[in-house]
C-alpha cells in the first residue's frame, strides 16, 4: 500500500483497521510508535481491540517479523475468523543493510504464508519519505498494489523468485586489513572469548558483548557441524556497529531457516534462531563455494 505522509498513512490503513474491528475478526497492526498514535487516535475506543507491536523492537532484525505473524496466527488459531495484518517495515532511518534485509523478509513473506487462508497483510510504503527504488522493489515482492484507495494486481511481482535473487545479492565486501580468524574444532572454544572480548573493547554493554560472542559461536559451531567442518571469522567495525562474518563451504537450503521456532525435540534449527533472537541484523548469503552469515550489534549509545 503505497502513501504519502502521515496523512496518507492514516487515510489508507484507518479503513482497512476499522473494516476488520467491524467485522471482529483480529487485527494486529506492527509500525513505527509515531504512526501507531496516529492509528490509535483515529480508531479512538476501538483501538483496545487491535493488537499493536512496535516495529522497532520487533523489526529492529527483519528476520523476527515472520515470527511474529506466524505467533499472531497461532493465537487465533481457534477463533477460526479470518486475520488482518498492518506490518511496515521500512522507514527513512532505516540503514542500507537493513532495508536489503527487509526487502529480503518481504519476499520470504510469500513464502512463509503461501498455504495461509483468510489472512490479509497490508504492508504500507512511504512515497514520500522512501527512495524510488525501494518503491520499486515493493511491486516486485507483492502481489498487490494499493494506490489511491485502488487495488492492481504488480505486473512487476517476482513470486517466490524474488526470494533466490534476493539470496543472491551480494553484501558488501569485508574490509582490507579486518582481523580474520580461520576456526575448526580445535579452537572453537576460544572463539566465544575472543569476540566478547574485542566487543566489550569497542564499548558495547557486557550483555550486548555476551550476546554477540554467542551468536558468533553458535554460527561457527554450524560451520562446523554443516559447513566442511572448518570456517573463517572476519571482525570489523562501520560506524558504531559491530560485524562479524562467518564463512564457511556450507549451504542452507531452507529460505526460511532461522525464521521458524525450533520444536523442543528438533535436532536442528536452534542456532540460526537463537543468531536472530540476538543480534540487531543478520544477513545470511549464498557465495560460490559456500555460504556467508554476517552478523551486526551496535555497540555505541
Amino acid at each position: 500500500m503505497l502513501y504519502r505522509g502521515e496523512r496518507g498513512f492514516v487515510a489508507s490503513v484507518f479503513p482497512f483497521v476499522s473494516a476488520a474491528v467491524e467485522r471482529e475478526e483480529p487485527v494486529l497492526v506492527a509500525v513505527v510508535p509515531a504512526r501507531a498514535d496516529l492509528l490509535r487516535a483515529e480508531l479512538g475506543e476501538r483501538s483496545r481491540l487491535v493488537e499493536f507491536i512496535d516495529m522497532r523492537e520487533a523489526g529492529r532484525n527483519p528476520a523476527r517479523i515472520i515470527p511474529v505473524w506466524n505467533a499472531f496466527a497461532a493465537r487465533h488459531a481457534s477463533g477460526r475468523k479470518a486475520l488482518n495484518g498492518v506490518a511496515e517495515p521500512i522507514w527513512r532511518e532505516r540503514s542500507p543493510a537493513e532495508i536489503a534485509e527487509c526487502q529480503r523478509h518481504e519476499s520470504l513473506l510469500n513464502l512463509a504464508f503461501a498455504g495461509a487462508e483468510a489472512f490479509t497483510l497490508l504492508c504500507p510504503y512511504d512515497e514520500s519519505g522512501l527512495p524510488p527504488a525501494v518503491v520499486a522493489a515493493a511491486r516486485e515482492s507483492h502481489s498487490h498494489v494499493v494506490h489511491g484507495g485502488v487495488r492492481t494486481p504488480s505486473a512487476e511481482f517476482h513470486g517466490v523468485d524474488a526470494i533466490e535473487e534476493s539470496d543472491r545479492r551480494p553484501l558488501t565486501t569485508a574490509p582490507v586489513g579486518c582481523e580474520t580468524h580461520p576456526f575448526a574444532t580445535r579452537n572453537l572454544a576460544g572463539l566465544r572469548h575472543s569476540v566478547g572480548t574485542w566487543a566489550a573493547a569497542l564499548g558495547a554493554e557486557a550483555s550486548r558483548s555476551a550476546d554477540l560472542a554467542l551468536a558468533v559461536h553458535e554460527a561457527a559451531v554450524n560451520s562446523i557441524r554443516h559447513g566442511g567442518g572448518a570456517g573463517v571469522l572476519r571482525l570489523w567495525t562501520k560506524g558504531e556497529v559491530a560485524i562479524c562474518e562467518v564463512e564457511d563451504s556450507g549451504r542452507i537450503h531452507d529460505p526460511l531457516a532461522g525464521r521458524r521456532l525450533p520444536s523442543p525435540d528438533s535436532g536442528t534449527g536452534r542456532g540460526l534462531w537463537m543468531i536472530n533472537q540476538l543480534c540487531d541484523l543478520v544477513q545470511i548469503r549464498a557465495t560460490a563455494t559456500g555460504t556467508v552469515v554476517r552478523l551486526h550489534q551496535r555497540v555505541g549509545a
